[in-house]
């Protein structure tokens, strides 16, 4: 038979091969008409709907663990949210919408704010939508969008996976998972790398491909047409995975493993998985919903219930990371031409220093309440003096260890001198990459730009692990890269003294710097720069 192949991102590696089942496309927009004979009745449906959706992600997730478990538990409160529910019943009695265009239109809204928030919270905007079309589903009395039941092991094929399909997958039935969109930091390639299953995300025309069977390699990237008539090829598991809990190589060079948290729930998540510490807490949660800013105490008692959980132990926390292109209402930002290279980050606080110095003084306090071990840094910095403005503020608010987040090409190429000024530095290589090759990191057409694998990002970690052994401070990184345990070895190697990531990864991570000496992970890194794209450079690393 012809040979028909298409290349994505690896997200999740491993290789298997099987007949296709493709997952059905999510609702479309239900219709405004006909408006409703009883406003009020119609709206009383919502509730009672939402409360269904949330009882049944709620029992998927008494079946799941770890991540999976928490994301289910997530969504289905978001499934139960008032705001949500009290909006949509709204939207009835006012413009005398049927309920499901009502709870269409208002879950929009918020999936819209947390688009508009960027990152990790634009990411999140995935979940909402989910939701939106379970509720719209319950209240048309049709089944909802999503995997349907597999009756034998199956490669899913989809436009993209809600978070809570990809959370209640069942590894023994999927061989692996294509999408034609999403990216190397969503919930799809976390998941996945969880649950061990191969998966290529971003992979376009997947969807118009005709194919009864497909082969995935979740190493390369590679996906083609398969022989539906040979035999069923699942990924090798490697069972149980052991570490002992200490981040460092088979030869005793210390690389902290550690966790990225946003939330209490994520915290303890990342304690439970064995995360050392954590090496990025987003403190925008505390700020996403609020018209107002939240008051010094209110602050200080949200990061406590996350940074108790590790009490003795060192947590980065950085500072607001909202602006421009992650609007706060009480930030009251002007309309900028790119918000995305405009006033965002740090930048706000030249403005508003006294919104940072509140920040810090409620950070200060929750260290003292949970005994956590805390540092600070600030995001999107691009120069030393940026980083040396910051520095000096944070010590003046009694937080001793001061650092900064490289997400810029030229903080990057200035490490050494940022170094100077700052106690740390930490690379969140999510945003470094879509600086470096100007590709949206949530734009599935350019999703391949942003793939951690590329020689340009590891080139620009190599000028920055260089800088770190120069001046011998520490040099971490805490974007999605950290999570991808070959990788991990390969950004050690580059000079990188932490690794901090999402929960699953953890003893994965773990796991993978214990059985290699640091000679070995020079080599890859070694290999890997020396290649000129991201398919080379994981397949030269996978030779060693």
């Amino acid at each position: 038979m012809p040979s028909e192949s298409l290349t994505g991102v690896a997200v999740s590696p491993g290789r298997a091969s099987g007949p296709v089942v493709r997952v059905a496309e999510p609702l479309g927009e239900p219709a405004s008409t006909p408006a409703p004979a009883d406003p009020a009745a119609e709206a009383a449906r919502i509730g009672p709907a939402a409360q269904i959706v949330a009882a049944r992600l709620e029992k998927l997730a008494e079946t799941a663990t770890g991540e999976a478990a928490t994301i289910l538990i997530t969504t289905a409160a978001m499934a139960a949210d008032p705001a949500l529910v009290s909006s949509a019943e709204q939207l009835v009695k006012d413009r005398n919408l049927p309920a499901p265009r009502a709870v269409h239109q208002a879950a929009g809204k918020f999936a819209d704010a947390l688009a508009a928030a960027g990152g990790y919270m634009a990411e999140r905007a995935r979940d909402v939508l989910d939701v939106r079309d379970r509720l719209v589903a319950e209240l048309l009395g049709i089944a909802p969008p999503g995997v349907p039941d597999l009756g034998s092991p199956s490669v899913l094929v989809a436009r993209d996976l809600a978070p809570a399909d990809t959370a209640g997958l069942d590894p023994d039935k999927v061989l692996a998972l294509v999408t034609e969109e999403g990216g190397p930091t969503s919930h799809t390639a976390i998941l996945a790398r969880a649950l061990g299953i191969p998966a290529v995300v971003a992979v376009r025309g997947i969807l118009a491909l005709d194919a009864q069977a497909l082969a995935v390699d979740g190493d390369t990237g590679v996906v083609e047409v398969a022989d539906p008539n040979a035999e069923v090829v699942a990924a090798a598991t490697t069972g149980a995975i052991e570490w002992d809990g200490t981040g460092a190589t088979a030869d005793g060079h210390r690389v902290k493993v550690l966790g990225n948290v946003g939330s209490a729930t994520d915290a303890q998540a990342a304690a439970e998985a064995g995360a050392e510490g954590v090496g990025l807490f987003r403190t925008e949660f505390c700020y996403l919903d609020a018209s107002a800013e939240p008051t010094v105490e209110e602050q200080r008692k949200a990061y406590t219930a996350v940074l108790t959980p590790f009490r003795g132990k060192p947590v980065i926390v950085r500072t607001l990371d909202a602006g421009a292109d992650k609007p706060l209402a009480f930030l009251e930002p002007d309309d900028e031409p790119n918000p995305a290279l405009g006033v965002r980050g740090l930048r706000v606080a030249f403005d508003r220093p006294e919104i940072l110095d509140r920040q810090l003084e409620a950070i200060a306090g929750a260290a003292q309440d949970s005994g956590a071990e805390v540092s600070v840094m600030a995001p999107m910095v691009a120069t030393a003096a940026e980083a040396a403005w910051f520095a000096e503020r944070a010590r003046a608010a009694g937080i001793a260890r001061a650092g900064v987040m490289i997400e810029i090409p030229a903080a990057a190429l200035t490490a050494r001198e940022i170094l100077d000024a700052v106690d740390f530095v930490s690379v969140g290589t999510n945003d470094l990459a879509q600086y470096t090759f100007a590709a949206d990191r949530q734009l599935g057409a350019v999703a391949k730009l942003n793939d951690p694998w590329q020689p340009g990002l590891l080139r620009l970690l190599k000028v920055i692990g260089q800088a770190a052994k120069d001046t011998g401070k520490p040099a971490g990184v805490c974007g999605e890269a950290a999570a991808d345990p070959r990788l991990a070895l390969v950004l050690a190697g580059l000079g990188l003294t932490s690794l901090s990531m999402n929960a699953p990864a953890v003893r994965a991570v773990g796991a993978s710097l214990a059985a290699t000496t640091l000679a070995e992970c020079e080599a890859l890194a070694e290999a890997a720069l020396a290649t000129s794209d991201p398919v080379e450079a994981r397949a030269a690393t996978a030779k060693r």
